[in-house]
């Protein structure tokens, strides 16, 4: 608190002497020999509030009949000025560029946007589910993302064109993800394209069930990962 009241203090006496200055200090009081001036050191010392207020202030009186010491204090103080805006004017352009740095790095860190996934899975070697229990054919599972949107399956040699229905099916048969697609005669591959989403099914073993339109589910284990 003293500190700060010095320094304001120290401000409203500056602020006199510059009102001095519109009064023609600055000329009216020449000294060419220097009588009882301080050196340059002080004046600086002045100017860059650098000296107490208390050892300051008689030469603050002597400026106001020194027009040499007023012309000495006013260079030095605004030398002190353009050094104080070039160093707010770095500060600025290193504030901008940290919070430019800030929001790449968040960018970069930030909470994984996730995308959609499409999953390629090729029945036309595997085998089909025989137990209840799927994670009896671990080796065997399909492996599907949790952030699977679009499934593109390849069906088993000799299945048909037309509608189909895919689901993801829990050891009791029950459905936990369910969609319907179209298969397509596609070069010598009938394959079958459908949207689903399970980001909703926990991570474990299931059946993936694929059916004709009104038939039963020809099931595969698959591991939802």
């Amino acid at each position: 608190m003293r500190i700060l009241k010095q320094q304001e203090e120290f401000n409203a006496e500056e602020k006199r002497i510059w009102d001095l200055l519109g009064r023609g200090l600055s000329q009216d009081f020449p000294n060419p020999q220097r009588v009882g001036c301080p050196d340059s050191a002080m004046l600086k010392g002045i100017a860059l509030h650098q000296v107490p207020l208390a050892e300051a202030d008689p030469w603050l009186d002597h400026f106001s009949s020194c027009s040499p010491c007023f012309q000495e204090f006013s260079q030095f103080r605004k030398q002190a000025l353009d050094r104080r805006r070039s160093t707010q004017v770095w500060l600025a352009a290193a504030a901008v560029l940290l919070f430019a740095v800030a929001g790449r790095l968040w960018v970069r860190t930030g909470p994984p946007v996730q995308r959609t996934a499409i999953v390629v899975l090729d029945l036309r070697e595997r085998s089909l589910a025989r137990g209840e229990n799927p994670a009896d054919a671990k080796p065997l599972a399909l492996e599907i993302p949790r952030t699977t949107k679009h499934l593109v399956v390849d069906l088993p040699i000799g299945s048909k064109e037309g509608g189909y229905d895919l689901a993801v099916l829990n050891g009791a048969g029950d459905e936990v993800a369910r969609a319907t697609g179209t298969a397509t005669l596609e070069g010598q591959i009938v394959i079958l394209r459908a949207d689903i989403d399970i980001g909703d099914v926990s991570p474990g073993f299931y059946f993936l069930g694929v059916r004709k339109l009104g038939l039963e589910w020809s099931r595969y284990p698959a591991h939802v990962i």
